[in-house]
């Protein structure tokens, strides 16, 4: 059997988990409790972040989307008189660790399918490490990953490539057969400034035309990607 790359990392918010379903419901439950029922308060949160109060959702080009935990508190904090950038950040951690999850697909099956193919596996999400490892304890699948890192882990964030060449190191497998899984651009020009290969997926807010400049591939979400593997070239 013949596969394409050694190794998967994974990106997490609309990769491994359905953004939408997700961080939408997160949103406005953080925005409510951050406003206090202050409704002024709410839009002007709303509207630093590019969320969408009446649909509640976030716009397709909100900074919040593929930016850090920090990135997302300076848009929040800037718009509340009352509260410190770290005061909003710690709350940001906190309340996305227990953040409602819609896995993609049902995770424990698919990620041990790539386990039986020798696969390593990673995580690298502009998440903090601290959510990351509750999301995926919560799912009950971070003991399948061989590295988990976010933004805060030491190693930079997305698109820079710097933590995705330390996932590279991490497993001792050479760049070129790595492939980095994502939703954003953001991951994807990582995976590509890494020289890895690139698949996108559409479990978040881009569109496929958003993400076929800078992927190999776009799949309609991780499930595709065991047959992608597998696919001759």
């Amino acid at each position: 059997m013949s596969l394409r790359a050694d190794a998967v990392l994974f990106d997490k918010d609309g990769t491994l988990f359905n953004f939408g379903a997700t961080w939408d419901v997160w949103a406005a439950e953080v925005i409510a409790h951050l406003s206090g029922g202050d409704h002024h308060l709410q839009e002007a949160m709303a509207a630093s972040a590019g969320y969408d109060l009446t649909r509640k959702r976030f716009h397709s080009d909100s900074p919040v989307i593929a930016g850090t935990n920090l990135e997302a508190a300076e848009c929040l904090a800037r718009v509340l008189p009352d509260r410190s950038l770290e005061e909003v950040e710690l709350y940001l951690m906190k309340a996305a660790a227990e953040a409602p999850l819609s896995e993609a697909v049902p995770l424990v099956p698919f990620l041990a399918q790539l386990a039986a193919m020798d696969l390593a596996l990673g995580v690298m999400t502009n998440d903090s490490e601290f959510a990351a490892r509750a999301h995926l304890q919560t799912a009950g699948v971070e003991g399948m990953f061989d590295f988990i890192a976010g933004f805060d882990s030491g190693f930079g964030a997305k698109p820079d490539p710097d933590p995705l060449l330390a996932f590279a190191v991490a497993t001792k497998i050479a760049p070129e057969r790595v492939v980095m899984v994502g939703d954003s651009t953001h991951d994807l020009q990582a995976g590509r400034a890494a020289g890895m290969q690139t698949v996108g997926v559409l479990t978040g807010p881009a569109l496929t035309a958003e993400l076929e400049p800078w992927a190999d591939v776009v799949l309609s979400d991780i499930g595709e990607v065991l047959g992608w593997l597998l696919a001759a070239e």
